[in-house]
This record gives structure tokens, C-alpha cells and sequence, in this order.
């Protein structure tokens, strides 16, 4: 546990699907109370990914407290593991101000990771590796995606049947240890476990409506410069459509449209697309966890009774 951590302090943490309103809540609480917010996103650590992660605006972060923002250039490859040992220090760092964090966001390996623990798990194999590639390019990852759920249903129903990342990492573990990767990460403690956790997840109601939201955020995001930003990272001239920071959901499918794949329409189309499986794969997630008070992030008051909630966790645990 990092110095500083604990002393009857609290650590909250607010997540759900992508445009849920987090960021909104966050800040709003932490207005009315003594609160530092974390940031638990994969595009948020990313300088120059701005418009498309729908990072908090300047201006608020220099009246609120954020942190794990603009941490590191698009070029390096940010993991769990290293998300772990950075949000650990930045908690035991507002701990010893006599503040609380609040971890928010919905990168639900950097979730998974902290609340359950990193799993044991071997290296990469650049030989599996190259196998598990030229196998799916003969056949297709949706394929290889079926392999996994043989030999591991459990970490199958979390994993999209395109998500070519994740089901290789499962696959190479299982074949590198013959168990299934879900195994392994079930048999690890959090790091959290010696402190008081208090989460809750936004899970709007009506689905219809987050998807609607989720298409007119987009828009506004192409309005606001969204292209720009991604053709101002093309040129840079360091980064390949392979980088952690450009698969982002939205990032991707604009970089394609930038390097002459497709045409703008179809990107936009993509890009709101993967924005809504995006966030039907966190409520899957969110659906097997238990550690989580759920809410309705839609009705009139939700936002208000979740801040007196939280207050009331602040006072009481902080004393």
C-alpha cells in the first residue's frame, strides 16, 4: 500500500458505459466536497488526444483537482499494470492531503485490475503470437474468438468477437499455461483490499436513449475539431494506426478515413458504431459485478442523490 493510503479515508469510485455523465457527477461533487478526482481512462493519459477522449476542459481541471491526465505521449504503450502503480500513488498521495479520491472512468481493465488485482500472468511469445496472426488472417478473429470460448467462456463473454488485442492475449495464455486466463486473474488480491471502497456505477435505464446521446456526442465532437485533431497526429509522422493511443474508439475510425481507407461518412458511421459496443461491452461487464451500487443516471434528482450520498461517506469515514 503506498505511504500515505488509509487512515479511515475513503476511496470512491464512479464508472459506467462511455457518456453516462461521470465526468459531469465527478466534478459536480467535487465542488461540495473535499474530493480529488483520478482518472481511470486509457485515452485520458494520452497529451494531443483531447476532443475524442472528451477530456475534462482545462479551465476545470485548474479549479478541480485531476490526475493520470496528459501523462504520457501518444507514442508509448500505457498498460494496467503500470495504471495500477500510478493510481495507487496518486490515492495515497490526496490521502495525505486529508482529501479523497475518486477514481473515475470506465476503462475496465484499469477497473478490473485495481479492484480484483493483476493476474500472474506469463510474457508475451512473439512465436504464439505470430501463429495466433497468421491463423487469423486465414480465417478471422470471430473464428478465433470461438476457440476461446472452448477453452474459456468466461473471459469470451467479456471480450468482443473483433477485439483481436484481447482474444490474442487469452489465447496466448491459455496455450502458454493450459488455464484459462479468467482462472488466473480470479486467484489475485486487489489493492485495494486494506481500504474502504465505496463504488457506484451509472447504468442508464433506457438504452435508447444512451445510444441517441451517444450519436449526437459524436456529432458535436466532429464540430468541435475532432478530424482536425486526428490529421494533426497523422502528420506527426511517429505514430502508426497500430499504437495503443490510435485504437481508440473514434481515433481509430478516423484514422482510417485520414490514411485514405474509406470516406469520411463511412468513418463517422464506424466511429458512432464502435462508440455503442463500446459501451454495451462495459454494462456487459458491469452486469457480473458485484462490487458496484447501481444508478439510474437518467431521472431528474439522480445526479443530486448520489452527491448526498457521497457526501455523507466523505463525513462520516473521514472524521
Amino acid at each position: 500500500m503506498a505511504e500515505g493510503m488509509g487512515d479511515g479515508l475513503p476511496v470512491l469510485v464512479l464508472t459506467g458505459p462511455t457518456g453516462s455523465g461521470k465526468s459531469e457527477w465527478a466534478a459536480r461533487l467535487a465542488e461540495s466536497a473535499p474530493v480529488e478526482i483520478v482518472s481511470v481512462d486509457s485515452a485520458l493519459v494520452y497529451r494531443g488526444l483531447d476532443i475524442g477522449s472528451a477530456k475534462p476542459e482545462r479551465a476545470l481541471r485548474a479549479r478541480i483537482p485531476h490526475h493520470l491526465i496528459d501523462i504520457c505521449e501518444p507514442t508509448e504503450s500505457y498498460s494496467a499494470g503500470r495504471f495500477v502503480g500510478d493510481a495507487l500513488r496518486c490515492i495515497g498521495d490526496v490521502h495525505a492531503r486529508r482529501r479523497v479520491p475518486l477514481l473515475v472512468g470506465g476503462t475496465l481493465l484499469y477497473l478490473r485490475a485495481l479492484l480484483h488485482g493483476l493476474a500472474p500472468l506469463p510474457q508475451a511469445s512473439p512465436e504464439v503470437r505470430r501463429e495466433l496472426d497468421r491463423r487469423a488472417a486465414r480465417l478471422g478473429w470471430p473464428a478465433l474468438h470461438a476457440e476461446l470460448a472452448r477453452l474459456d467462456p468466461e473471459a469470451a463473454a467479456r471480450i468482443h468477437d473483433s477485439d483481436a488485442q484481447r482474444i490474442q492475449r487469452a489465447l496466448e495464455v491459455c496455450l502458454a499455461t493450459g488455464r484459462p486466463i479468467s482462472e488466473l486473474q480470479r486467484a489475485t488480491a486487489s489493492p485495494l483490499a486494506n481500504l474502504r471502497v465505496h463504488a457506484w456505477a451509472l447504468v442508464p435505464g433506457d438504452r435508447a436513449t444512451l445510444h441517441a446521446h451517444l450519436e449526437k456526442r459524436f456529432h458535436s465532437m466532429m464540430a468541435a475539431g475532432f478530424l482536425e485533431e486526428v490529421r494533426t497526429l497523422f502528420r506527426r509522422g511517429d505514430l502508426q494506426a497500430s499504437d495503443s493511443s490510435m485504437r481508440a474508439v473514434g481515433y481509430r475510425q478516423l484514422w482510417a478515413h485520414v490514411a485514405g481507407e474509406y470516406g469520411l461518412e463511412e468513418a463517422t458511421r464506424r466511429g458512432i458504431s464502435a462508440t455503442r459496443q463500446l459501451a454495451k461491452r462495459q454494462l456487459t461487464w458491469l452486469r457480473g459485478e458485484q462490487a458496484f451500487r447501481r444508478l439510474d443516471p437518467q431521472p431528474p434528482h439522480a445526479q443530486a442523490s448520489w452527491i448526498g450520498d457521497a457526501e455523507r461517506v466523505v463525513r462520516e469515514l473521514g472524521r
